[in-house]
């Protein structure tokens, strides 16, 4: 295997459907994107499930860990009692050095957790964020929402780093010029919202880092208008879920009402093509789940329910993330503001 190539470890014990489908992701990501994959897990299970779904034992790297995190468990105490499950172990190989980035579809909060116990945070950041990717109505246009559920309560200064974190990524990976960042708030107007709100607004109006454009309605998230919209976890984690669900019923709708009928039949084959695109634009599984910004490393955290396509996904915004090093990015920007405040 070529050193040069994005090393992703995987967490394959974590999932509704690990480790079957997010086997099948990672042989897919390794066949398709040039990423060399390292399944951490019980290797017996992922022997099996690297063979049903046609791989070579050859071909990929199976890292041996002892259980996992389970959903009903306390994330701390847990990680404590387990140190050899295999989100402790995926999250140690980046730690070493042994791989770039992280992916998991487990137990969310054990897997920021472990972020923060393993890897540390980033200087200056006193909370990393969930980002996640949103559709908008401009065609190839996203909107990227921080946090999504890392934090529930914020505090005025956790948004303003929240946004710093965001601009740089939606500029690095999604390749958007002086993003636009706004903050999700219940009117336009800057002392609209609650005091959390109201207290922000000026630290994004002051940060030399953002292009601040005010505030974003719940309408405005999916307009185009915003690059980055930043609130807190608990709001963007409803947002992000409403969202999911919405996207789930407009595709169901059309599935139940394009083929009606004759014309609707012949009208379904015709545009195939286009439902294709409308699928890859609202479909959360496209997505792959959200970067974890902030913490000394890549950290990619997906949906429970992921199966093998957005397993697929989240390595390829895992592999765009380190490829584009976005955590060293936000470490020399956080060093400059520093530099400049102390008049260096």
């Amino acid at each position: 295997m070529e050193s040069n190539r994005a090393r992703i470890a995987i967490d394959a014990m974590g999932g509704d459907h690990a480790p079957d489908e997010v086997v099948a992701g990672a042989l897919l990501a390794q066949a398709e994107l040039d990423v060399e994959v390292l399944l951490v897990g019980n290797p017996e299970l992922i022997e099996a499930s690297v063979k049903e779904n046609g791989g070579s034992l050859d071909s990929v790297k199976i890292v041996p860990a002892e259980g996992m995190i389970e959903m009903t468990e306390e994330p701390l105490s847990a990680l404590r009692k387990k140190r050899k499950a295999s989100i402790n172990v995926a999250m140690n190989l980046v730690k070493k050095g042994e791989a770039d980035a992280v992916v998991s579809a487990g137990h969310s909060g054990a897997a920021m957790a472990a972020a923060l116990l393993r890897l540390g945070r980033l200087p200056g950041i006193d909370r990393p964020a969930i980002g996640a990717v949103f559709p908008t109505l401009i065609a190839g246009k996203q909107v990227l929402v921080l946090d999504v559920g890392a934090n529930v309560d914020c505090r005025p200064n956790f948004l303003d780093q929240f946004a710093t974190m965001g601009s740089i990524y939606s500029q690095d990976v999604l390749g958007t010029e002086s993003p636009k960042v706004g903050l999700l708030n219940i009117g336009e107007e800057p002392n609209k919202g609650n005091e959390a709100s109201v207290q922000t607004y000026p630290l994004l109006e002051r940060n030399p880092n953002i292009n601040f454009v005010g505030n974003a309605e719940g309408r405005d998230v999916l307009s185009g208008q915003f690059d980055v919209i930043v609130c807190d976890g608990f709001t963007g984690n409803v947002l992000l879920k409403f969202a999911e669900a919405v996207g789930g019923v407009a595709l169901q709708i059309i599935k139940e009402e394009l083929p009606r009928g004759v014309r609707g039949k012949v009208g379904a084959v015709v545009l195939k093509p286009n439902l294709l695109n409308i699928k890859q634009r609202m479909d959360h599984a496209e997505h792959g789940g959200g970067l974890l910004l902030g913490v000394a490393g890549v950290c990619i955290i997906s949906h429970g329910s992921s199966k093998a396509p957005s397993i697929f996904n989240a390595i390829r915004l895992a592999k765009e993330a380190a490829d584009h090093q976005v955590s060293d990015r936000i470490r020399s920007c956080y060093q400059q503001t520093v530099a400049v405040a102390n008049g260096e």
